[in-house]
């Protein structure tokens, strides 16, 4: 029951926080910093009362680990979101952060000094080539649509080149905390509702640096057209709506995965996220109408086929057929 509970909050949370990600992103593409801002604030609250119990608690892994990794997390979460400021769109940014699994073979080899067998290589192949067919597609497509101007084009491309500078820069940076993550682990045991409020807490003051821009877009959401809420019979503008639904859905999102890491294996846990993940890229594709050509499609079947190829799922597969087959052979 706890499996499919928490497989339900990971596909109904996660892919509608996308929904309202990308309803908020449409209308002003620079909000990655209140939306940010928002979620830390929202699970840094709930875990200060729920986890910590109002600061009584004391952390089992030491504060000056969690300060190091809260940089890491924070930039990458910022960078993530501001990219969407660089005309990249919503498919190619999920397509981007798909690709979690070449930054973590590479990091590995380096860091860690592991080896993989070629299988792995193989998969790492395939993620890289589907992400690079993508990223082309998606480039011509910026040049394409901004043929009109030479400099004001050149310009856009630049700011896309940024973006994917931002997007490559994030996704190794948030492998190298999954990495500092895992020794953590290892030394202190697990800890994750901990190390899940203390990476949203400690870096508030943070966003200090970012309060003009949070500002500025907070008047601006203020701005927004007023929708009328039936159940309290007030009107709120619908940015703040479709912002406090993200937070949530952020929320939901984020404890749907929790409680699959303690309910399944890490194969179970990998398999339903990158489910989820080409799920909520469909339907962006879909609902929105975001420019996906024959190209695209196929750059994601083989970013998915390498990563379900990484996790070993054919040959469990294979292999539990091979078990049922064993004994159906035993019943006779």
């Amino acid at each position: 029951m706890g499996t499919v509970f928490a497989v339900l909050l990971v596909f109904v949370g996660c892919c509608s926080n996308v929904v309202f990600l990308e309803l908020l992103v449409r209308e002003f593409p620079g909000c990655g910093n209140i939306v940010t801002f928002a979620q830390f604030v929202f699970i840094a609250l709930e875990g200060f009362i729920f986890e910590t119990d109002f600061g009584r608690k004391k952390p089992a892994i030491p504060i000056s680990n969690y300060v190091v990794m809260v940089t890491m997390f924070f930039t990458v979460s910022v960078i993530n979101n501001y990219a969407l400021n660089f005309n990249i769109a919503m498919p190619l940014h999920m397509i981007f952060r798909a690709g979690s699994l070449i930054a973590n073979m590479i990091l590995g080899i380096i860091i860690l000094k592991k080896r993989y067998s070629a299988s792995k290589y193989l998969s790492i192949a395939l993620v890289s080539a589907g992400i690079f067919i993508c990223t082309i597609m998606s480039a011509k497509q910026v040049v394409s649509r901004l043929d009109g101007s030479d400099e004001h084009g050149f310009y856009a491309f630049l700011r896309w080149l940024v973006g994917i500078a931002m997007l490559t820069f994030a996704l190794l940076m948030s492998a190298r905390m999954g990495i500092f993550q895992e020794t953590l682990y290892t030394k202190y045991g697990k800890h994750s509702k901990e190390a899940l409020f203390y990476n949203h807490f400690l870096p508030l003051p943070g966003f200090l640096l970012l309060s003009t821009d949070i500002y500025n877009h907070c008047v601006l959401f203020s701005q927004s057209t007023p929708v009328l809420i039936p159940a309290v019979g007030l009107s709120l503008p619908i940015m703040w709506i479709y912002l406090l639904i993200n937070v949530i859905t952020q929320y939901v999102c984020i404890r749907g995965v929790f409680i699959l890491t303690t309910e399944c294996t890490s194969l179970t846990v990998t398999l339903v996220v990158t489910l989820r993940k080409f799920l909520s890229l469909i339907f962006s594709i879909l609902y929105f109408r975001n420019p996906f050509t024959a190209w695209h499609w196929l750059g994601t079947a083989v970013v998915f086929a390498g990563t379900l190829l990484y996790t070993e799922v054919w040959s469990s597969v294979s292999a539990a057929l091979r078990g049922a087959g064993v004994k159906e052979k035993k019943a006779e």
